[in-house]
């Protein structure tokens, strides 16, 4: 019986051997990358939760030490009852009532065409030279731009609420996701966590002191924004009901979501109710409500926000800033955490960088 002895081994460089491993190595990770890539928010969104409740978790496990599962269940349960349902509970809210007041504009009970009529008719003669010059010396004109531009943004409006809709069950299975990987990271996440440092091709310090950085930058970040939404709601609240503006709670509401939105934020909701008044004839109610729209709910988020992100990243407040806008424009909604955490890491990377160049670590490295 004929045996074939087995070709010789090949005798190859370690480097390459290591190389080839190397390359197979990243080859595997973008694949992996690209597999959870649908469902990057979840998976975000999860990590951050994990991290904000992980005290919560660390406290509940105290007094259960013999039950890291009840722990973390119990802290799914608290994530559930103060972010997820008040969350659903605002949502459903706000649309019942951007629909409501669409019936109202469609049904011509809200006149826009009169309400800027009333408002041209009150401003004063010497004004109107000045609208000339800029093309608005055609109010018919006006008026049918404006209501056309308010009408068509709640058609887009109820189209977005409509595309949720249908796209409630990929939402639903993100959300699932974020909770699972929720639970998973608050029971297992310090044992996780020492493995990616273990696997981190860095040094025990620089590992360290990035991971440190992403957490407190996280927890900022949510924090910053938490803090400041909450300072304007309630701060929008009171103007809107001293000035006895119908639906203060609503207005109070929607400037705290808005809020989260830098540069814009509160504005989208206060600027269209002062116009209102002006065309309205509450001239004084107009004029409080602006005053206090520029100079105390619009410098909160100025104020307010960079230092509470600034002061634990130990960021500069315009890096906080620029970063935010940049995040938003590149990775939308998620932007307004990721770009902090860039930055963050980025001055945390290059002040380590600095820090080995001063003792000479690179090159003994």
């Amino acid at each position: 019986m004929d045996s074939q002895t087995p070709p010789p081994p090949l005798h190859v460089s370690p480097k390459i051997e290591d190389g080839f491993f190397l390359g197979v190595v990243v080859l595997v990770s973008i694949a992996f990358l690209l597999v959870i890539q649908p469902f990057f928010a979840a998976i975000l969104w999860g990590v951050i939760a994990a991290i904000l409740f992980a005290p919560i978790y660390r406290n509940i496990l105290e007094k259960m030490p013999t039950h890291r599962n009840g722990a973390a269940l119990i802290t799914l349960f608290l994530i559930l009852g103060i972010v997820i349902i008040p969350a659903f509970v605002l949502g459903a809210a706000l649309l019942q009532e951007a629909a409501y007041f669409y019936g109202k504009v469609q049904s011509g009970e809200i006149d826009f065409a009169r309400l800027f009529s009333q408002m041209m008719a009150a401003l004063p003669d010497w004004s109107r030279p000045y609208l000339r010059r800029l093309g608005l010396s055609n109010f018919d004109a006006a008026q049918a731009m404006v209501t056309k531009g308010i009408t068509s943004s709640f058609r887009v409006l109820a189209a977005q609420a409509f595309q949720i809709g249908q796209s409630a069950f990929s939402f639903f299975m993100a959300l699932g996701v974020m909770l699972y990987l929720s639970y998973f990271l608050l029971r297992d996440g310090e044992k996780l966590s020492q493995r990616i440092v273990a696997a981190a091709p860095l040094r025990a310090s620089q590992r360290q002191a990035l991971i440190q950085q992403f957490v407190i930058v996280i927890r900022a970040t949510i924090k910053g924004s938490i803090v400041v939404a909450i300072v304007q709601g309630l701060i929008g609240g009171i103007v809107f009901w001293a000035l006895g503006i119908e639906g203060a709670l609503l207005w109070a509401v929607l400037m705290g979501a808005f809020s989260l939105l830098p540069a814009v934020g509160t504005a989208i909701v206060w600027v269209p109710v002062a116009i209102y008044l002006f065309a309205s004839g509450a001239i004084w109610q107009a004029i409080v409500l602006v005053a206090c729209g520029v100079l105390i709910i619009g410098m909160v988020d100025n104020v307010l926000r960079p230092i509470l992100v600034g002061r634990d990243t130990r960021i500069p407040d315009y890096v906080v800033l620029i970063t935010t806008l940049g995040g938003i424009e590149l990775f939308g909604f998620n932007g307004i955490v990721i770009g902090p955490v860039i930055a963050a890491l980025f001055i945390a990377t290059w002040n380590i960088f600095t820090r080995m160049r001063q003792v000479g670590g690179l090159a003994e490295g």
